[in-house]
């Protein structure tokens, strides 16, 4: 037999013969045609979690588009109310994605939870509203009652930390009026019940517009942008004026797939990029998804709030300053102590 030619073999057509060049690529085919190895095949379902908040308006438009077709079969978003929900969720299994304010993932990671930030995309969201459109800085609010939701938790302890850095007492200076939400403090401004809230967008926008709007605006007093803690930031902190208030982070077995974490968070930073060209049409998604919101107040939250998806490594000069600053009031904020390079995604 010619040293070309070799003799029928497994799967060949019986009575045939191959040269080397055929079998070659007959053996090769089977190969061709099956998944390349180490790569997973997609997950059956990612879950991805968060406020009713300007963070977790790319997390809907991805669910929306299903931008992680990729990596997943589907993709869903659910909503979280509260930090203890939040922090439920995280350790129980229920979302694979969660947006969450920054030292709730630091605490959940030092706590031993399965934590990896991915970004901080939140970096200016956090306004008093106020009926005195005279007041304007933390301290023009001095001896007067602020509804404050999330008692211990962001945006409470950014609150706390500012008031303390110009010698401000919390307790003594001010009337804290602890609320659940902020929509419930949203609420009391709105029906007169007290004068001055501490909101984050887009509860700052749906405020605002809703004073404006018939019917409730017959009753409803006027509202105004009042003190900006992010500029309040700045200037007490002489630092750039922005927080890294929140981001996303992956929790549970995600975190062991690469491929998925780089695809949620390149997904992320497209999707936050189409939310700030298509406001409206982003707000329409968020309205869908959560109670309360209209496309309107989204929209006009987008456009002022200071939004932009940083990865987690680049990120980390800024949160560990941050994470300085809420250590040297309460260790217990974080954990005790500052996450390791494992948080960030860091070996």
């Amino acid at each position: 037999m010619p040293m070309h030619t070799l003799p029928m073999t497994l799967g060949a057509p019986h009575g045939t013969s191959l040269n080397r060049r055929q079998a070659l690529a007959w053996l090769a085919a089977p190969l061709a045609a099956a998944p390349a190895l180490g790569v997973a095949a997609p997950l059956p379902q990612i879950t991805l979690a968060g406020p009713p908040a300007i963070v977790s308006a790319p997390l809907i438009h991805m669910a929306e588009t299903q931008a992680l077709k990729d990596v997943a079969q589907r993709t869903v978003f659910t909503s979280w109310r509260d930090p203890d929900q939040l922090r439920m969720m995280a350790m129980g299994g229920k979302a694979d994605v969660l947006a969450m304010p920054s030292n709730v993932a630091a605490n959940l990671f030092n706590r031993g939870a399965g934590v990896t930030l991915l970004n901080i995309s939140t970096w200016g969201a956090l306004w008093i509203v106020t009926r005195d459109a005279q007041r304007k800085t933390l301290a023009d609010f001095k001896g007067e009652e602020i509804a404050v939701p999330f008692r211990g938790d962001m945006p409470d302890i950014v609150l706390q930390l500012l008031l303390t850095k110009q010698g401000l007492d919390p307790l003594r200076d001010f009337r804290i009026r602890y609320v659940p939400t902020p929509m419930e403090a949203m609420q009391l401004l709105i029906t007169r019940r007290v004068s001055h809230a501490l909101l984050s967008e887009p509860a700052v926008s749906l405020a605002l517009r809703k004073t404006r709007s018939f019917p409730v605006g017959l009753i409803a007093p006027d509202l105004h942008r009042g003190a900006d803690l992010q500029q309040e930031w700045g200037r007490l902190l002489r630092r750039a004026p922005r927080v890294p208030q929140a981001g996303i982070a992956a929790v549970g077995v995600v975190r062991s797939q690469p491929q998925v974490l780089d695809a949620v968070a390149q997904a992320y930073a497209r999707s936050l990029a189409w939310c700030r060209d298509n406001a409206l049409e982003c707000g329409r998604m968020m309205a869908r998804h959560i109670d309360l919101l209209t496309p309107e107040a989204v929209a006009d939250a987008i456009a002022v709030s200071l939004m932009d998806a940083v990865p987690a490594p680049q990120a980390r000069e800024e949160l560990e300053f941050f994470f300085g600053q809420l250590m040297a009031r309460n260790p217990g904020l974080l954990g005790g102590k500052l996450p390791a390079a494992a948080f960030y995604g860091q070996s």
